[in-house]
């Protein structure tokens, strides 16, 4: 008989301890079950935009210019999966307006500096959105997005800036008086 109370005394902890062990392990993982996964959510993993209109994808798409009244140009990348080719219109602030040729279920890189894509005004100053239609007759686009305007601060868009157009803010910095007055007290 003894030996049978031993086993139920046993068979108790065992069950007790797995209880246990699976209330902890819920405990502990419960939040990956009501948590978003980071790796399921798409977004622009750079400074430009992320748009998909009808068959058009537009991707890491801004704006390089000097200031809000100076010319802007366009870099970034458009698809296009339609079977036909596309002329994408891009209008911006005050009538401004550019044309982007895509071939049928190919790319073209708005980088590139034999077609650039400028607009004659930009319509904001660098580090807000603006926003630009984009429109094509053949696929029925038509939609406003917000692109955001950079300048050359960062190394990489100086190229990009359109030709004639001078960053804002190059001149050198004045010293502080604070600075100037104890350089001359030594």
């Amino acid at each position: 008989m003894r030996f049978t109370a031993t086993n139920r005394a046993q068979r108790g902890k065992l069950a007790l301890t797995a209880a246990a062990l699976g209330l902890g392990l819920v405990t502990v993982t419960g939040c990956g079950y009501i948590t978003p996964q980071q790796t399921s959510h798409q977004y622009s993993a750079s400074d430009g935009i992320r748009a998909d209109l009808g068959p058009l994808q537009l991707r890491n798409v801004l704006i390089v210019s000097a200031g809000e009244d100076k010319p802007g140009r366009l870099i970034g990348a458009v698809y296009n999966s339609s079977s036909k080719d596309v002329k994408l219109t891009v209008k911006g602030a005050e009538g401004s307006q550019t044309q982007v040729s895509v071939k049928a279920n190919d790319y073209t890189l708005l980088n590139n500096s034999t077609d650039e894509a400028l607009l004659s005004t930009t319509g904001g100053i660098p580090g807000s959105l603006v926003d630009v239609q984009i429109s094509e007759d053949g696929t029925n686009v038509n939609e406003t997005v917000k692109v955001p305007v950079l300048d050359a601060t960062l190394a990489e868009y100086k190229e990009y800036l359109p030709a004639g157009s001078e960053p804002t803010g190059t001149a050198s910095p004045s010293p502080s008086p604070s600075a100037s007055s104890a350089a001359a007290a030594h």
